[in-house]
C-alpha cells in the first residue's frame, strides 16, 4: 500500500526492459493522440421510389411497435439499398475523383429489374433490415458488377447481402417472412451521407439499361 505522500518511481530495470518500456510510451502517446474521425462517406446506391419508400416506412412502424423495439425509424427518404462504398474520410474527395467513379459506373451493362424484399430481420450489430432471397439477385448481379467497374482489377465474387436497413435497436428480431415489399430498380444513385447524421443527399442518379 503507498504510503500518504509518496509517489512510485518506476524504473526500467524492475522487470520491464527498455524496449519494452519504449513501446508502452509509444502505445500510450497513440492513445493520447485521436484519430482524425471520419465525416463523410459516398457510396452507389439502389433507392427505392417514394410511394415504395412511404409503404416500407409504414410497415416498418408497425413492426417496430409489434417487437417493442425503441430505436428511431429512419426516414423514408434515407432507405436504401448499399452497392458500393467508394468514400470514407474527412469532407469529400476532389471532383475529378467523383467523376471517374460516375463515369465507370455509367458503362455498367444491366436492364432494369424488378426486386423484392420478403423477409424481416435483425443483423449482428443491431440493424433491423429487410432482406430477400431469389427476388433480389438482380440486386447481387448489379452489386458485383458495379463493384467490378470500380475495381482497375476485378476480384472474385465477396459475400453480399441486399437489404434495406430499417432502425438499430440493441434487442434482436428473428428472421420472419414478411409480405414483399416490391418495386422496379431503374437507376442507381450515388449518395453522399455525413457520419453520426441520417441525412443522405443523392450527388447523381444513373439510369439503367
Amino acid at each position: 500500500m503507498l504510503g500518504a505522500g509518496r509517489s512510485l518511481l518506476f524504473r526500467p530495470q524492475q522487470g520491464v526492459s527498455r524496449l519494452g518500456v519504449d513501446r508502452l510510451l509509444r502505445r500510450h502517446a497513440g492513445i493520447r493522440r485521436k484519430e482524425p474521425r471520419v465525416t463523410d462517406r459516398l457510396f452507389f446506391a439502389v433507392v427505392p421510389d417514394a410511394e415504395t419508400a412511404e409503404t416500407i416506412a409504414e410497415r416498418a412502424a408497425a413492426w417496430r411497435a409489434r417487437h417493442g423495439l425503441t430505436g428511431r425509424l429512419l426516414k423514408a427518404a434515407h432507405f436504401h439499398v448499399n452497392l458500393a462504398p467508394v468514400h470514407e474520410g474527412i469532407g469529400l474527395p476532389d471532383a475529378g475523383e467523383i467523376a471517374d467513379w460516375v463515369a465507370r459506373a455509367r458503362e455498367i451493362p444491366m436492364p432494369s429489374f424488378r426486386v423484392a424484399f420478403d423477409r424481416l430481420t435483425s443483423f449482428a450489430n443491431g440493424a433491423l433490415v429487410l432482406t430477400g432471397e431469389e427476388a433480389t439477385i438482380g440486386l447481387e448481379v448489379l452489386q458485383q458488377r458495379l463493384s467490378d467497374a470500380l475495381d482497375d482489377t476485378p476480384r472474385p465474387a465477396r459475400r453480399y447481402t441486399p437489404h434495406v436497413t430499417l432502425l438499430h435497436d440493441g434487442r434482436h428480431v428473428e428472421a420472419e417472412p414478411v409480405e414483399p415489399i416490391a418495386w422496379t430498380v431503374r437507376e442507381v444513385a450515388l449518395v453522399h451521407g455525413r457520419a453520426g447524421q441520417t441525412t443522405h443527399r443523392c450527388l447523381t442518379r444513373l439510369p439503367l439499361g
